[in-house]
């Protein structure tokens, strides 16, 4: 009978450190701040820098809103001369929808398919700044594309994202080509 002593005690131990674990789960649970919302707490980013740079590099000119309202929160910008001369610039809309700005001289098919992730040509087109716009839809994002035979010489300009084509819209009218 001296085994069952040892066995006890170890079922005992296991059953104790579970315990403490548990307890300092609690503990860390109830201390430690979490943000119950669920979003992402997304910084401003400043996208000056940026966008002198792409409108001096780029042989297009480069697209970004003017007089949006403060709630449109700018999240990501890059500028990629290299890489067919890319620009991009992304925000998080005032209903927490993402919208972007992408444009580049890669051929067009493959720019809209990375841009809109996977959307496609529909016959719906709308005029939007005395421009032609033409909906993609049935990717990942929705899509506005402006050809560069529709206004802005030597780029295809996409406005996409997770936000309704009206949110699309807005954010295309308040392009500014520089």
């Amino acid at each position: 009978m001296a085994g069952t002593n040892g066995k006890q005690k170890t079922a005992r131990d296991m059953v104790l450190s579970l315990g403490v674990i548990v307890l300092a789960g609690l503990v860390m649970y109830l201390f430690i701040p979490h943000d119950d919302d669920g979003g992402p707490d997304l910084k401003r980013v400043d996208y000056t820098v940026e966008l002198t740079t792409a409108r001096r590099a780029a042989p297009y000119p480069v697209a970004a809103p003017e007089g949006l309202p403060e709630e449109w929160k700018p999240t990501s910008v890059r500028y990629r001369g290299a890489e067919d001369n890319t620009w991009h610039l992304g925000y998080h809309a005032p209903d927490g929808e993402y919208v972007a700005v992408g444009q580049s001289t890669q051929e067009p098919a493959e720019f809209i398919e990375e841009a809109s992730q996977g959307a496609r040509k529909t016959e719906a087109t709308e005029e939007i700044g005395g421009r032609t716009w033409t909906r993609y839809t049935g990717g990942r994002y929705e899509a506005l594309v402006l050809h560069d035979t529709d206004g802005v010489k030597g780029a295809t300009t996409v406005v996409a994202g997770t936000g309704s084509f009206e949110q699309l819209g807005r954010m295309a009218a308040a392009l500014e080509l520089a």
